[in-house]
């Protein structure tokens, strides 16, 4: 039998941790259920854990214990670590800070990792995520890219598998990587019977479409700043980001580079989620057609506007309008 551990932290917590730390268990619970029903062996031996068992996650409103301390869990298969408050290794708590060397400790030791929601920021401040892939809650974004600028946030990408760690988007997609998690320890039909049986979309991919752009401004470049400002009071004319730079005197070349350090995307790039975050907001709050909206936020090619719609949020216009209009 393999050994699960659902880390209790017992500070530095929300009602996000408590919903990461109910929902693995009813599910890994479910998942040893179902495998006893089809006459198989429990696949894991599930432990709330935490620094010790004197200690507990109390929020006032809730309260988890833990059944298991760090020290007598000597054998880890994979760690579940719950969305928390921690930002890094020094802003964490002395009981969390245990908790992150505990975490570092057991993965060099052979256990798998899998971090949920912004539980990423915990799982980071290991080091364990230095060069490699990871995903975030999408509100996250730019606070974890100046915490860990050595990790590969994908905030696109609601699953990230990368030798032995795993992460996931934000909010309740904590439900999609345990489904993945099942379908990868278990099997798939014990992932499919546990979709079924929670009601979740195993399939799903992306939280690109959950994503609500809003620009990246916690930088100090004035010039840029006026830049964004512009183009999002304009974004729906023909903006030519050369004779943009010219505005703001300078060069193309300059302008370019000086963008992409203030912001991390192109001027062309900058300016596409724009326009989509328009449509978007055009297809959840008004009855105007698919193509309306592509000349009101600046597009007149369909198979254009379509491609970048589908690019960034992982959807078409048309099933997003369907999905996210209530009277569509």
């Amino acid at each position: 039998m393999k050994h699960l551990s659902i880390l209790i932290p017992d500070d530095q917590t929300n009602m996000s941790t408590v919903a990461c730390i109910v929902g693995s268990l009813q599910v890994f619970a479910a998942a040893n259920a179902y495998f006893e029903k089809m006459g198989k062996n429990p696949m894991f031996k599930i432990n709330l854990v935490s620094v010790s068992k004197e200690k507990f996650l109390d929020d006032g409103f809730l309260t988890i214990k833990s059944n298991t301390a760090i020290t007598e869990c000597t054998e880890n298969d994979l760690i579940i670590v719950p969305a928390t408050l921690i930002r890094s290794y020094k802003m964490a708590t002395p009981n969390n800070q245990i908790l992150i060397d505990w975490i570092k400790k057991q993965y060099k030791e052979g256990a798998e990792i899998a971090s949920m929601c912004i539980g990423s920021f915990m799982l980071a401040s290991t080091g364990l995520l230095s060069g490699k892939i990871c995903s975030t809650h999408w509100a996250k974004e730019e606070e974890f890219k100046n915490l860990f600028p050595d990790v590969d946030i994908q905030t696109d990408k609601l699953i990230t598998d990368e030798n032995g760690i795993y992460t996931n988007g934000g909010a309740y997609s904590f439900l999609h990587l345990l489904m993945y998690l099942v379908q990868k320890f278990y099997d798939r039909e014990t992932a499919i019977h546990c979709a079924k049986y929670f009601q979740v979309d195993i399939n799903r991919s992306q939280q690109s479409e959950f994503l609500i752009f809003s620009g990246h401004k916690n930088h100090n470049d004035e010039i840029i700043l006026e830049a964004q400002l512009y183009m999002e009071n304009n974004y729906q004319d023909k903006i030519s980001i050369e004779n943009l730079s010219e505005k703001f005197g300078l060069s193309r070349r300059n302008f370019d580079r000086r963008f992409i350090k203030a912001t991390d995307l192109r001027p062309f790039d900058y300016l596409q989620r724009l326009k989509v975050e328009a449509a978007k907001k055009a297809f959840e709050n008004s009855r105007k057609s698919v193509s309306e909206v592509m000349y009101d936020v600046g597009y007149n090619d369909t198979k254009a506007f379509r491609e970048v719609f589908v690019r960034i949020t992982g959807t078409t216009p048309i099933a997003y309008k369907a999905k996210y209009n209530a009277e569509a």
